[in-house]
């Protein structure tokens, strides 16, 4: 078994099994918490220029297969986890973990003790880290240059417009790195769907017709798409507006608010929000590591409406007078619970309402 290192640029070195790709890479660490759905996970464009630690024991005992990836590849930077089966089970199985990192050059660690490099990431927040194969004499003097957000993003959105479903309701997709679920639950609900490149301008956008926009989730840090601020701040007052993930943060920040970096970020799908307006506490899955800053939504005209119940961050904001909703979360819910399921379901039926009010008005 070829022996591989991550190497910290805080300088911790964690060895292990060398698995997937023959290539080193360099990424910032992150870690997943959840349980399964890891094929969701490493799929997930949001998760680009990352090295994603899986911290459940096992990996791979379901294996992988044609049905819940979110993208076309593994998105990934690399994959550092504890233990890796070689031999799933499952009906749907269409190769192994191990295999699909090699089809799609991700290379990763097995074999490391991932509680301690967590433990680690805890303390420092998050780092970045080169994974190398183990050398002999090894000189660590390693570069932790990392791709840009507009790389990244250019890289992981569709690079011209992708049309789905026959609906009377046409949802318009701002594509920073959308996920393939969140376009499945419009579908279900009887929606048609067109996916557009982030850089999208009004006009283009006014020209497809649509009813309401979503803005997707997709990598990295927020504020450096500023060059985009203004195009989204017109689209979102134009039409009705769901903002998801980076998309949620994207429409803050436009409108005036700001965003900082959380210490290590949200990852996993047990992440408890709580509805402002009702009090429910939802168990979403989440996918993030910047947040809208709290006290800057006050010179906005926005209101929370929900945020995290362990650390009260923003988790989703309402527009006070226009139809622009946000969330921090994922209510397509892959992999996780689908509690807030509904927020698609209400945007859906007040895109559905607007419209019909227009028609009549227009009449």
């Amino acid at each position: 078994m070829t022996k591989g290192q991550l190497v910290l640029e805080t300088g911790e070195i964690f060895t292990g099994d060398w698995i997937g790709y023959m290539e080193e890479g360099v990424g910032e660490l992150v870690f997943n918490t959840s349980m399964t759905g890891y094929q969701e996970m490493l799929t997930d464009p949001s998760y680009a220029g990352q090295i994603v630690i899986l911290t459940y024991p096992v990996v791979g005992n379901y294996g992988m297969n044609v049905n819940d990836s979110e993208s076309y590849r593994l998105q990934v930077a690399g994959v550092i986890l504890n233990d890796v089966c070689d031999e799933p089970s499952h009906y749907q199985l269409q190769s192994t973990f191990t295999e699909a990192l090699k089809k799609h050059a991700i290379p990763g660690l097995k074999n490391v003790d991932t509680r301690a490099l967590v433990a680690l990431i805890r303390k420092y927040g998050t780092v970045k880290g080169r994974l190398v194969l183990e050398k002999a004499f090894p000189d660590y003097k390693y570069e932790f240059t990392l791709p840009s957000v507009k790389e990244l993003v250019q890289e992981v959105a569709v690079k011209s417009p992708i049309q789905m479903g026959e609906g009377n309701c046409h949802i318009v997709i701002l594509d920073f790195g959308y996920k393939k679920s969140i376009v499945t639950a419009l579908l279900e609900l009887g929606c048609r769907v067109t996916v557009v490149p982030y850089h999208y301008t009004v006009k283009a956008i006014k020209a497809l017709q649509p009813d309401g926009i979503m803005i997707s989730n997709g990598p990295g840090n927020p504020s450096e798409l500023q060059i985009y601020f203004p195009h989204i701040k017109a689209v979102t007052e134009a039409y009705p507006t769901l903002g998801i993930c980076l998309g949620h943060q994207l429409v803050a920040l436009a409108h005036g608010a700001e965003t900082e970096k959380l210490p290590f970020g949200h990852r996993g799908s047990n992440h408890p929000v709580k509805d402002l307006q009702t009090g429910k506490i939802s168990i979403t899955a989440q996918n993030h590591g910047y947040v809208v800053k709290k006290e800057s939504l006050s010179s906005t005209i926005f209101q929370v409406i929900f945020e995290h119940a362990h650390d009260r961050s923003v988790e989703g904001m309402k527009h006070k007078h226009l139809p622009i909703t946000t969330v921090q979360f994922h209510p397509e819910a892959h992999p996780g619970p689908s509690d807030t399921a509904y927020i698609l379901t209400d945007f859906v039926q007040q895109v559905i309402q607007l419209k019909e009010e227009s028609l009549c008005e227009k009449a």
